[in-house]
């Protein structure tokens, strides 16, 4: 058995090796479908991350920063998704898409910059999306087999590349989607309700900030 120690000082002891998200599910399955991310030992973490030895635990609901993050953030992934879905035939390739305080964006390079009729499109594949409450899965991999994934993605090779030699190199798996991240995520895509997307605009935003690199395409 492990201790988690609450926000309030109360003290739990479940099994080693169960999940955050089946604690909170023991404690109530109302609190279950608002919690979008743990926080372990200060240090915000997957709802799905399993449990192993003492610990301080915080669950996030939207109500948290940290949970608002992780929610934005998983967006900017369902972005990326419906990007890889609708331009499967043309040559978009990923760059980043951060979590930021009023949403998320994401940067793509791509060969004409889009239109409101584009995100129009794209909003509605995100809401397919969110609707087929795709899992979001985890994973980790050495740096060569990282490059091999990405081989095809040279803003994220350039990324993982530019990890220092120790680097925990990790990414998430949605469906037919997966792209490199360090989180943390959501569990599910059906966690956000589809009403909630909006895309804003759609901008040039330079690679890494950098006039000297490639104007990319920002979708807010």
């Amino acid at each position: 058995m492990i201790k988690l120690t609450m926000p309030d000082g109360s003290v739990r002891e479940v099994e080693a090796g169960v999940s955050a998200l089946e604690v909170v599910k023991s404690i109530s399955n109302s609190l279950a479908k608002k919690v979008l991310a743990v926080k372990i030992n200060d240090t915000t973490k997957d709802i799905t991350t399993v449990l192993n030895e003492d610990c301080k635990v915080q669950f996030l609901s939207f109500e948290d920063e940290d949970g608002r993050w992780a929610l934005r953030h998983t967006g900017s992934h369902i972005l990326a998704q419906a990007i890889k879905r609708l331009y499967k035939d043309e040559k978009v390739q990923l760059a980043i898409g951060p979590a930021i305080d009023n949403g998320f964006y994401y940067d793509f390079d791509t060969p004409t910059p889009f239109s409101a009729e584009d995100l129009a499109a794209l909003e509605a594949e995100m809401r397919k999306i969110c609707k087929e409450k795709v899992k979001l899965e985890r994973f980790e991999l050495p740096r060569q087999e990282a490059l091999e994934l990405m081989k095809d993605e040279p803003y994220k090779v350039e990324l993982i590349n530019d990890l220092p030699e120790d680097a925990v190199i990790s990414f998430y798996k949605q469906g037919d989607f997966t792209d490199l991240c360090a989180g943390p995520h959501l569990d599910s895509t059906g966690r956000i309700k589809g009403n909630a997307i909006k895309l804003t605009s759609a901008t040039g935003a330079y690679w890494r900030g950098d006039s000297n690199r490639k104007m990319l395409q920002r979708i807010y």
